[in-house]
């Protein structure tokens, strides 16, 4: 465990360097404006009510009393009091308390936790054998899954397009899929109000999968939690009530690691950690992970915590009977091969390489992955550049050569605790260098003649190298694929089946949007809606990110060239491109609507546009709109079909095999919500840096993301209607096919030409 003396001593020096608390919520007090400081006053004193779950007068220093609630002389103000936060007091009590039940004396909070850590009637798991699972498909309780969630998106599909269910065959409902994009509290925050938004129009019920990456993961994890109860609008109301407080703000954070029940819960994993394997690595990552946790998995009043709402595993009641959702949580892990392979290719005598091992050592590089992707579902944790994976009740445990390795008691670790995974998937802040740049990129932009000083083109010039450095290192668990090299592909690395352990990191570092899970053969996926809420949209185009992706794994049916125009595009030539797509999805789409037998009155009287691309209002005129829809086809095509108001443009792939549709939701402003501008830096609490939202922050940023979906929504539903016609057109080509083969085989047979046969013919 850490030094808990440290950490109060950095508390004091921070302190010290503030006349007040602001300094805990990330702001600093002279960037307000009057009308911030308005609003600041008046959540000061909401949040001094009796009713706030964080009001002064609830807390309590342990071993001290409680604090003293009699405001100061203001005639006489204490020295101490002008310099020291009044909470400082409190500090030492906690300290002391939280030594004192992590000292694994008897009767202490960690004895208990480690006697339970041991017990099978509270930890089932540590008595279930695990191996590794090497297979490219899917593991069984997935497939389970899918075929029990079948009836589900079918009622729901007949809901959303006003059909009948009895008409809707099997297999033509579409499998959608939504994933949200990182960005912190940004992305949990503006990420619920898009899902609340799905969830309102009839479509969230239609989803086979959702995906996450950073903050879209908490999200994933609070929306399966007894807490929330599988209710975006009471997320919404949960986010209120708890993001008013910096997650490192000490009278708090400390309150909830101190007292119970939340303790128990919060510190369990740490120490099953720690006890399981005392060479584990225990860092600021995994102390990140315990604050984020008790802050966004504690409900308000802190006595509700459900310690079946800390195992990933525990997910499978909300989903085991196809009722909801598969959530796919991600993680990464950094793979830097060069320096290592010329490390090795070196000539001993000279420390040089020659020009044909330069060459041998390039292309090795360049067959192996620069970033791993990790997923975890409540069923397997897997990694599909490994092909390999274990079931998620396992994730933590060691293994040796694909099995479980038990401990000397004969029992296995227990399953990692969420707490320590949500600092993984959240741990932006151990991007590398370059991506470090690249958030703060458009403010340093802003400074007078930073742009003429020469600077900018020398740091971008320095982004390779920049890419291999991670200033804080990432987390480790144990690396399930120790000495495994043998039995994986051949261009997994040497340093990652000779490893213990895995450094695991936010997959926003590879790309912000987690596309890549959703691609995975067997899912056969055929609509991608996805909500980004990325820093900066227009520089990042992470949809375009993917294009190497699925032409390095042969992946048939994306749209190649998808993404926000690049800038370094004329208007003009990215203004034809986008017309003449359209315009000949909007034709194709037109034939294909005018076949459809059993389409709905409404959609009958639906015509498709002719618009141009919706502009960002304020934007560029070649700018994304608030939905663009592009189709892929089953042939790789550098061609794709993008449409931002075209009725049904993925039925522009119907002349070829059906290929992917992709359907893109940017979090941009809205005339309809005129007090918030994502792209403006007048909204500091949008930062992906930012720990502390205000109520009126959550249902602005809730509202805007709701706003933006409602602008395309009908043209989200005329998208999937138009999968639908295309996937029942398909299936009644293929049934008539076999018809016909079946008769010719029945004629040539000669028993359609009169032929008379016994009961055995």
């Amino acid at each position: 465990m850490p030094d808990l003396t440290s950490v109060y001593e950095s508390f004091l020096i921070h302190a010290e360097s503030a006349n007040t608390t602001e300094a805990w919520f990330g702001r600093s007090k002279t960037i307000y404006s009057p009308n911030e400081q308005r609003k600041k006053k008046s959540y000061k004193e909401f949040m001094d009510t009796e009713d706030s779950e964080d009001s002064a007068s609830h807390l309590s220093i342990p071993g001290e009393g409680h604090a003293e609630s009699r405001p100061p002389d203001r005639h006489s103000p204490s020295p101490e009091s002008s310099i020291f936060p009044i909470w400082l007091k409190s500090l030492p009590g906690f300290i002391r308390k939280l030594q004192s039940e992590l000292s694994m004396a008897p009767g202490s909070l960690a004895e208990e936790l480690w006697r339970e850590a041991n017990d099978p009637e509270c930890n089932p798991e540590i008595i279930w054998d695990a191996h590794v699972r090497i297979s490219e498909e899917l593991c069984d309780e997935e497939e389970a899954f899918l075929r029990k969630r079948r009836p589900f998106t079918r009622a729901a599909l007949a809901r959303y397009l006003n059909l009948s269910e009895k008409d809707i065959h099997e297999d033509d409902v579409p499998t959608i899929a939504i994933c949200s994009s990182g960005g912190g509290l940004r992305a949990l925050v503006a990420g619920t109000g898009s899902y609340l938004a799905t969830k309102e129009d009839g479509l969230f019920d239609c989803v086979t999968y959702t995906a996450g990456v950073s903050g879209s993961c908490w999200l994933q994890a609070l929306y399966y939690s007894s807490i929330i109860g599988q209710s975006h609008a009471r997320l919404v109301q949960h986010l209120k009530n708890r993001l008013g407080t910096h997650i490192t703000f000490p009278p708090t954070a400390l309150s909830l690691l101190c007292s119970a029940p939340t303790n128990r819960y919060l510190l369990s994993g740490v120490l099953e950690k720690k006890r399981g394997d005392p060479k584990a690595d225990f860092g600021l990552v995994d102390i990140y992970g315990i604050l984020l946790a008790a802050r966004l998995m504690v409900p308000k009043g802190d006595l509700a915590v459900n310690e079946h709402d800390l195992k990933i595993s525990n997910q499978r009641r909300y989903i085991d009977a196809g009722q909801n959702p598969l959530p796919i949580y991600t993680a990464v892990r950094h793979e830097v091969p060069l320096d290592s392979e010329i490390a090795k290719a070196r000539d001993d005598k000279h420390q040089t390489l020659n020009e044909d091992a330069q060459k041998r050592v390039t292309e090795k590089a360049k067959q192996e992955s620069w970033f791993e992707w990790f997923e975890c579902t409540p069923y397997e944790f897997f990694s599909e550049d490994l092909g390999a994976g274990i079931p998620t009740y396992a994730l933590g445990r060691p293994f040796v050569n694909g099995r479980t390795q038990w401990r000397e008691n004969g029992l296995a670790l227990p399953e990692l605790r969420l707490p320590l995974l949500m600092g993984i998937w959240g741990s932006a802040f151990c991007a590398t260098l370059s991506h470090y740049w690249k958030e703060i990129r458009p403010i340093i932009k802003t400074l007078a003649g930073f742009s003429e000083s020469g600077l900018e083109a020398w740091i971008e010039s320095q982004d390779e190298e920049m890419g291999k450095v991670h200033p804080i290192d990432p987390a480790e668990i144990s690396n399930f694929v120790e000495g495994m090299g043998s039995r994986l592909r051949a261009n997994v690395p040497e340093t990652m089946t000779n490893s213990k352990t895995l450094e695991l990191m936010d997959a926003g570092m590879s790309n912000n949007l987690p596309i890549y899970p959703l691609l995975r053969p067997g899912r056969n996926v055929d609509v991608l809606i996805t909500f980004d809420v990325s820093a900066d949209i227009k520089q990042e185009n992470w949809i375009g990110v993917a294009d190497g992706y699925v032409k390095q794994r042969g992946i048939k049916g994306w749209p190649i060239g998808a993404g926000w125009p690049r800038e370094d595009k004329t208007i003009e030539q990215t203004t034809h491109e986008l017309e003449a797509a359209q315009a000949a999805s909007s034709a194709d789409a037109r034939a294909k609507l005018d076949k459809a037998k059993h389409a709905s009155a409404s959609n009958k009287q639906q015509t498709p546009e002719q618009t141009h691309i919706s502009p960002i209002p304020g934007g560029r005129s070649t700018d994304l709109g608030y939905c663009t829809v592009w189709v892929g086809a089953a042939e790789e095509s550098t061609s794709p079909l993008p449409s931002s108001s075209d009725s049904s443009s993925p039925s522009s792939s119907s002349s070829t095999p059906a290929g992917l549709t992709l359907v893109y939701f940017p979090l941009i402003c809205n005339p309809s919500v005129p007090t918030l501008d994502p792209q403006a830096p007048a909204p500091p609490f949008l930062s992906t840096w930012n720990f502390v939202y205000t109520p009126d922050e959550v249902d602005r940023c809730v509202a805007l993301a709701r706003a933006n979906f409602r602008e395309g929504a009908e043209q989200t539903r005329r998208a999937i209607r138009a999968v639908y016609e295309r996937k029942r057109g398909m299936r009644l080509t293929r049934e008539k096919r076999l018809r016909e083969e079946e008769e010719e085989r029945w004629r040539g047979s000669g028993r359609g030409r009169g032929h008379v046969g016994d009961a055995f013919s």
